[in-house]
């Protein structure tokens, strides 16, 4: 019988972000991913770096408590993402509960590692110098060490009992059973071994100036046999881990800082008008439509259209462009830039959670939470890593025992190899690298959608680039109106005929014809029956005229002579010589004028091929435009003539990708338009240009939100970066562990030494993944 209160899937798809609190490694995140995607419906990704899960789960299967739940089960918090509200919501420093309890655990460790700092100094000085040996000096050494052993390890001890309740080991389980052998193997040597008789001195063959039989080779020293303590190990271990995770977590904390300052890029108030009366109100009450004033030295509080005033907008937060950019009436303004020039007033187009800003926020946010294909080789190695050494660890005792039957040296290579296999540099070398990388491209524009998309930049060898908008202004302007011989219509009279079709049209050439009419102050007659045919051209009836515009190909498809009278051809063949781009319009049968428009390459773009080139990629331009238009564009940004595919239809472009993608390339495909979408999706690498469409955007793997292209070179660099940084340091990761197990189970390392090295391994990959914070645009 079915249980009537069972929740019952609705076959939809909530995504969530957890901050999670308590992870301590990267087996630790391996272990609550594991946990979550065990519940019915619910697919996660945990990330150790950014201290999130991203879950994706059906609410009609799991509640979001359910999840925290999960998580709180295994000995971890989360905390659900909760808005600021009241005075925080208007404070741009207010920090969220996940950010506040990051804060609080980084006071939390400082004041552990001053404190433990303090004590430890003291008892290695005591151990070291035997000039500091005073009669009964190791009582002293156990009363400093003993705060930190317990105090100072507790975050270690802590996690490592919760785990260890649920049959699960982590870094902390090393760490503690290293703490924990150390003290308390010195605390049997004290109290029940002889090591607390009064005139003890340390065992010197740990230490340089030792002979060969471990004796002081120091003049006046004398070394009385005795049971060997620990302390210094313990106390020094702790310090040393302590002052590493610090280090670590601050390290992190920084890599962050990208994201948090584009997500409080935002304004927070709005001067609108409503009724004539200009009313301040907060960002959260603006609605779409309503106009709002900006004043010079402004933020401007939300994507809209300039109705009013002109300026000067720096737009560099946004789109890393420093040279601030020219508005006036029409034009386009990003929420977040700030106005540098005159009063402008502004009609909001989108608001919140659907404006320029707040897309690429959550577009670097999915990314720095996913994981690249190489980070789930570390993942799997880090989720049996402490089991293995664990096993490592008791095998070198036992080896030790029998064959040297010394215990001090059995139990000093079992301890080096517990302390120096800790998997933390593991676990950190590419999360921290995505985080920073990805929060250097969001400064400069540059919208990297997912960890995947680094593994494709590197291996693209080949860039198809769409002409208009891409590599030209994709602002077309009117060049030539040139009617038939013979015909009784003037040029406006027919550019008012061919503009009226045209109006129905979002074609940039058709546009640029209807622009230019009402430029010339033309009144543009009703049109009926338009009818639009993607890439090729339009129709419809203008006073009583059956008008077709189009390529001379759609016209003879239409059942009209493709022939062009010979006035006509000539002036077409020397306007597309020219690099412009030529439409015929038709009716009472016959072809009767062309219209030509030209669209410049933008200023940057033959730099851009420039880099591309330098990049080691093929550039190939990709335009529906006719093929003399398209060589002629080419050639002036340095495009080679056997790399340029025309008159291609929207439709077609997916085909000429998967052609090139046939033939062994790994394409690249840079866009703007809704035409590019599919070509886009279909690359191995899709680039949007962010003063593009939406639906382009959407389609892309990365996104340029300045629309320079130069600025898709520096994303392609900025990606290969990254990725190197996460391969190198997931060599010099494995490389660590590597070569320190065996000098540790060996006997070559000492436990002091083991613990200072691996705190400093994961500060190494942190401070290796923080270089690309330097990274400048070429």
């Amino acid at each position: 019988m079915t249980d009537p209160t069972a929740e019952v899937s609705t076959g939809t798809t909530e995504h969530l972000d957890l901050a999670v609190t308590g992870m301590t490694c990267a087996a630790c995140a391996a272990r609550i991913e594991k946990k979550l995607n065990r519940l019915e419906g619910v697919t996660a990704t945990v990330n150790y770096a950014t201290e999130k899960a991203s879950v994706a789960f059906d609410p009609g299967v799991v509640a979001p408590t359910q999840l925290v739940d999960t998580i709180a089960s295994i000995g971890y918090g989360a905390l659900l993402p909760t808005p600021p509200t009241g005075a925080a919501a208007s404070d741009p420093d207010a920090l969220t509960p996940a950010e506040a309890a990051s804060a609080t655990h980084l006071a939390d460790l400082r004041q552990r590692v001053l404190i433990s700092a303090v004590l430890t100094a003291p008892v290695l000085a005591m151990s070291m110098i035997p000039a500091l040996q005073f009669e009964s000096w190791q009582w002293l050494a156990l009363t400093l060490t003993a705060p930190v052993a317990v105090w100072g390890a507790w975050p270690f001890h802590q996690a490592a009992f919760k785990n260890l309740r649920h049959g699960a080991t982590t870094m902390d389980t090393l760490v503690s059973l290293g703490v924990i052998a150390a003290f308390g193997w010195s605390l049997w040597a004290l109290f029940i071994g002889d090591a607390g008789r009064p005139g003890m001195t340390m065992d010197m063959s740990l230490w340089p100036w030792a002979d060969s039989d471990g004796h002081a080779s120091m003049p006046g020293m004398e070394v009385v046999e005795h049971d060997e303590i620990y302390l210094e190990v313990a106390a020094t271990l702790v310090t040393f881990l302590l002052a590493g995770r610090y280090a670590e977590a601050r390290a992190r904390g920084r890599a962050g800082s990208a994201l948090r300052a584009l997500l409080r890029l935002g304004a927070k108030d709005a001067s609108v008008l409503r009724g004539g009366v200009e009313t301040r109100i907060p960002i959260e009450q603006l609605l779409v439509g309503e106009e709002f004033v900006v004043r010079p030295g402004e933020k401007i509080a939300t994507d809209g259209v300039v109705v009013d005033g002109a300026s000067a907008v720096d737009a560099s937060m946004v789109t890393g462009e420093s040279v601030p950019v020219e508005v006036g009436v029409d034009s386009p303004v990003t929420g977040g830039t700030v106005n540098v020039g005159g009063r402008l007033v502004v009609r909001a187009t989108r608001v919140g959670g659907d404006t320029v800003l707040a897309s690429m926020a959550r577009l670097v946010e999915e990314a720095q939470s996913g994981k690249a294909p190489v980070q789930r080789l570390a993942d799997r190695v880090s989720a049996v890593f402490v089991p293995v050494v664990i096993a490592l660890s008791i095998a070198t005792l036992v080896a030790w025992l029998v064959i040297d039957g010394d215990v001090t040296n059995a139990f000093t290579a079992a301890v080096a190899v517990l302390i120096v296999a800790c998997p933390c540099a593991l676990g950190l070398a590419t999360p921290t690298a995505l985080l920073v990388g990805t929060g250097r491209g969001a400064q400069l524009g540059i919208v990297i959608k997912g960890p995947e998309i680094l593994e494709a930049t590197r291996q693209v060898d080949t860039v198809v680039l769409d002409k208009t908008g891409t590599v030209t202004t994709g602002h077309m302007e009117l060049t030539d109106v040139v009617v038939r011989n013979g015909s009784a219509l003037t040029d406006d009279e027919a550019l008012v005929l061919v503009a009226a079709v045209e109006d129905g049209s979002e074609h940039p050439v058709g546009r640029a014809i209807v622009a230019a009419a009402r430029d010339r102050g033309l009144t543009l007659p009703t049109v009926t029956g338009f009818v639009n045919h993607a890439g090729r051209g339009v129709e419809g009836a203008v006073d009583g005229r059956a008008v077709l515009v189009g390529r001379p190909s759609f016209l003879a498809a239409q059942g009209l002579s493709a022939e062009l009278p010979a006035d006509l051809a000539a002036r077409r063949d020397a306007a597309e010589a020219a690099g412009r781009t030529v439409v015929a319009a038709a009716w009472d049968g016959a072809i009767q004028v062309l219209v030509g428009v030209a669209d410049r390459p933008k200023a940057t773009s033959a730099d851009a091929i420039a880099r591309f080139v330098g990049l080691g990629l093929r550039p190939v331009l990709l335009t529906g435009d006719n093929l003399a238009t398209a060589r002629a564009v080419a050639a002036e940004v340095g495009i080679a003539e056997d790399s340029v595919i025309a008159e291609v239809l929207p439709a077609d472009k997916v085909a000429v990708v998967r052609d090139l993608q046939a033939s062994g390339a790994v394409v690249a495909m840079i866009g703007d338009g809704v035409n590019d979408a599919a070509a886009l999706a279909q690359a191995d690498l899709g680039i949007a240009m962010g003063t593009g469409t939406d639906a382009a955007i959407e389609a892309s793997d990365l996104t340029i939100v300045s629309g320079d292209l130069r600025s898709a070179a520096d994303a392609i660099r900025l990606s290969r970066r990254t990725l190197a940084t996460i391969k190198g340091n997931l060599f010099w990761a494995f490389a660590y562990n590597v070569a320190a197990l065996p000098l540790a189970a060996f006997g070559l390392l000492n436990p002091v030494i083991a613990g200072a090295a691996m705190a400093m391994s994961s500060v190494f990959v942190v401070t290796n993944s923080l270089r690309l914070r330097r990274f400048r645009a070429a």
